[in-house]
């Protein structure tokens, strides 16, 4: 395991640093008129309820993060699940968020059953665990280094070790964790630097939705590297929670076992979420198979 150490050091032992030295911003640069521009070809969506899912197969997913990744690129991933979206049916300023965002992948099996239904037939599920175990094998071949941000020291400690032996050549460019709290100025400015100075491509955050998308949104541009938002993967990469069996998570019953397994925290959640997505997928289905456009082409013989 290759593991390059961080100059800044853990936040409770942060030092005021000169925020002008830690935009890192590419300069602008003009374009003569007469020279051609390749635009950028943006990747296929299909709107679920509000926002514009990332309509993309695993593999595709995962070979475009790398690209951007390789060409140190300020990106933001969202990996969206029911709960994701509908926070975004309730929270404008969420809702632009997810909107702006770079990629937003189909966590959850419901979301793939909607692309599916709405006409992206070949979509299969790109979720967070098994996003955050491909990138990682991939980058230790790639040579693209990876910075864990989030959660807790023990938590990160665990990961490490996993890590370490699962992907022996993995470039672990810092582990940080974060407090409670939002970051100072100095602090943040801080985090911002020693990311840069690591030289990673690929920042996985975990600080749990919405709050992960929002510091994504708010560190597009001033960071780098592409940022994903990894929710509650840290801990049960570590260990420390079970990860749902494969069959479970393809019936789409993964809530299930996560409700049986911490039902106080998310008996409230789920049902203030699943219910009404149910209805509100319902009710765009109806729309798309039952306009008067596709109702003429279905009856035109």
């Amino acid at each position: 395991m290759k593991t390059t150490l961080p100059k800044s050091q853990v936040l409770t032992h942060l030092t005021k640093v000169d925020t002008t030295a830690t935009t890192l911003l590419p300069s602008q640069t003009l374009i003569p008129l007469n020279r051609a521009v390749k635009m950028p070809t943006s990747l296929p969506q299909q709107q679920v309820l509000s926002t514009p899912v990332t309509a993309l197969r695993f593999d595709q997913a995962t070979r475009t993060i790398l690209r951007w990744a390789h060409g140190h690129e300020s990106k933001a991933v969202c990996v969206a699940n029911v709960h994701m979206l509908m926070e975004a049916r309730g929270n404008k300023e969420f809702d632009r968020i997810l909107n702006n965002a770079d990629m937003v992948t189909p966590d959850g099996m419901p979301l793939v059953w909607m692309l599916k239904l709405l006409g992206r037939k070949g979509q299969d599920r790109v979720a967070g665990m098994e996003l955050l175990q491909s990138l990682c094998q991939q980058a230790s071949e790639q040579n693209v280094k990876v910075f864990f941000l989030g959660s807790q020291k023990a938590v990160l400690d665990q990961m490490r070790t996993r890590l370490e032996r699962e992907y022996p050549d993995l470039e672990i460019a810092g582990m940080e964790p974060l407090p409670f709290r939002r970051l100072t100025p100095n602090e943040d400015a801080a985090v911002i630097e020693q990311i840069h100075e690591s030289g990673a491509g690929l920042v996985f955050v975990c600080l749990g939705c919405p709050k992960q998308e929002k510091w994504i949104a708010e560190h597009k541009g001033r960071i780098q590297s592409v940022m994903i938002g990894l929710g509650g993967a840290f801990p049960v990469y570590a260990g420390l929670k079970k990860w749902a069996p494969r069959w479970v998570r393809q019936s789409g019953l993964e809530w299930l076992y996560r409700l049986l397994q911490e039902p106080k925290r998310l008996v409230g959640r789920y049902s203030q979420t699943i219910p009404p997505f149910i209805f509100l997928a319902v009710a765009q289905l109806l729309s798309h198979y039952f306009t008067p456009r596709r109702l003429l082409n279905n009856f035109t013989l």
